[in-house]
């Protein structure tokens, strides 16, 4: 079920999907590929919404820069310098982030509105990157699938097909609170035994280092806390489907939140840097992603695509209550 969301100063329509299953109510809006909104019940039957997002588009429109909730490309993360090799060639980008690229550019697919149709149980989004669109190089055809299972698990596809060799690593950016409130007391496993440090600026040094020891390991459930926003390496590395990697537990509704990806990293931000309306540590977003600056190191995952390969990345989060 798709409604008027609103209009943009240019007259561009933006429209909200409603999907619905086993007791899990998503909103997806057509700006950014939004998620508004997941609503899910708690222990006690109680359903509230559990991710960041505004009521109307303005809220939107007025605070792009926390990305709540949108999909973000072309680049999920950091490129260093905004600048990358690619086939002999050095392609610049706009910079947004300080010197740097930050998740695609100061227009990336967040600020865009897709168009969308709709899928069994979801909705489909599509748009066309042009060449050149933020210095990435290739006309992109992007696709990115929104679609609850009959666990009312929220599965996120993606693809995109290229005409030029081009870099694509894609993410969804939702804060998640599932108790309402700061999250900084929620509880976080994920199966990471490495991470990538990082330099003044969140750019990665190209170590891998083992958590053992550090506060970034989460192999065994415990508090968020905050301070976060790196890349933990998972353990399973790039697979083809979706394998279960961690949760996401808040003690006080016995919501949890499970995640699965074929994606080889996970950006744990604790959002230390929400301003108004919402407060540091609303939520915690968990970005299934490749590494960032990944064009610039070698010997970490390729984001490179090129004509005749079609990327496909697939996230599920899913949803229940223990305790």
């Amino acid at each position: 079920m798709s409604e008027l969301f609103g209009t943009l100063s240019d007259g561009t329509r933006v429209h909200r999907w409603t999907l619905e299953r086993a007791g899990v109510r998503v909103r997806i809006l057509t700006y950014g590929g939004i998620v508004q909104s997941v609503e899910v019940p708690d222990r006690d039957g109680r359903t509230a919404n559990v991710v960041l997002g505004f009521a109307d588009l303005d809220g939107y429109l007025a605070h792009p820069e926390p990305f709540v909730g949108a999909v973000i490309g072309r680049y999920a993360n950091r490129i260093a310098g905004a600048r990358f090799p690619l086939d002999g060639m050095v392609y610049a980008l706009e910079p947004n982030d300080g010197p740097n690229s930050l998740h695609g550019g100061e227009r990336g697919f967040d600020k865009r509105v897709w168009d969308a149709e709709p899928v069994a149980h979801g909705v489909r989004l599509t748009r066309v990157s042009p060449h050149g669109e933020e210095g990435f190089p290739g006309r992109l055809e992007v696709a990115v699938t929104y679609a609850l299972d009959p666990s009312g698990a929220l599965r996120i596809g993606y693809e995109a097909v290229t005409d030029a060799p081009t870099l694509v690593s894609l993410t969804n950016h939702s804060y998640f609170s599932l108790g309402g409130g700061n999250a900084g007391g929620h509880e976080l496993r994920l199966a990471a035994s490495r991470f990538t440090p990082v330099d003044a600026d969140l750019i990665p040094t190209g170590a891998l280092e083992d958590v053992t020891g550090s506060r970034y390991d989460f192999r065994a459930a415990r508090k968020v806390g905050a301070g976060y926003d790196h890349n933990l390496v998972l353990d399973k590395g790039v697979t083809d489907t979706p394998v279960e990697v961690g949760e996401l537990r808040d003690p006080a509704s016995g919501r949890v939140l499970t995640v699965a990806t074929t994606e080889p990293g996970i950006q744990l931000y604790t959002a230390d840097h929400l301003g108004d309306p919402f407060a540091p540590g609303d939520g915690v977003a968990l970005e299934t992603q490749h590494f960032p600056d990944s064009p610039n190191h070698p010997d970490f995952p390729s984001t490179e695509l090129r004509p005749g390969v079609t990327y496909r990345s697939e996230t599920v989060y899913g949803f229940g209550v223990r305790g």
